[in-house]
């Protein structure tokens, strides 16, 4: 005799089926009592109770609409490299190279700093500048308008 041979000596009993009305159901997998357990379950949406739980705040506010505005920083070298004797530099003839891109759709603040050396006197417009630059840029014949 192998085990696929063996068979049960009694017939199977077969299994009560529970929770579904009539006289042998229980409690439906429900448990006993509360909201729970009745026949139309009304629970609250938790949501609501976490947006009652918040504080009102009043007043009008426009933190979405705030946009930072970032600036771009450029060395003299770079510009040394990209731009001929007294030519214009403002953010947009710096677009238009390529030197800086757009933030957001908008064109952004452009700050020179003084690394590098440059020898071509330049034209900036619209550009802020800083100490070292300004000394570099008036040596080379350089000048600044805002």
């Amino acid at each position: 005799m192998q085990l696929h041979q063996l068979k049960p000596i009694h017939k199977p009993r077969k299994k009560r089926i529970v929770g579904r009305g009539g006289k042998k159901g229980t409690y439906s997998g429900r448990g006993t009592k509360g909201q729970k357990a009745r026949e139309s379950l009304n629970l609250k949406p938790l949501i609501r109770d976490l947006i009652k739980r918040y504080p009102k705040l009043r007043g009008h506010r426009q933190r979405s609409k705030i946009r930072i505005q970032k600036s771009v920083v450029l060395n003299l070298d770079v510009l040394e490299k990209n731009f001929k004797d007294e030519e214009k530099i403002t953010p947009k003839t710096l677009l238009e190279k390529r030197i800086i891109s757009k933030i957001k759709g908008d064109i952004p603040k452009v700050k020179i700093l003084g690394d590098g050396e440059i020898k071509k006197p330049l034209i900036f417009e619209g550009c802020g500048v800083s100490k070292s630059a300004k000394e570099k840029i008036e040596k080379a014949g350089g000048k600044i308008s805002l």
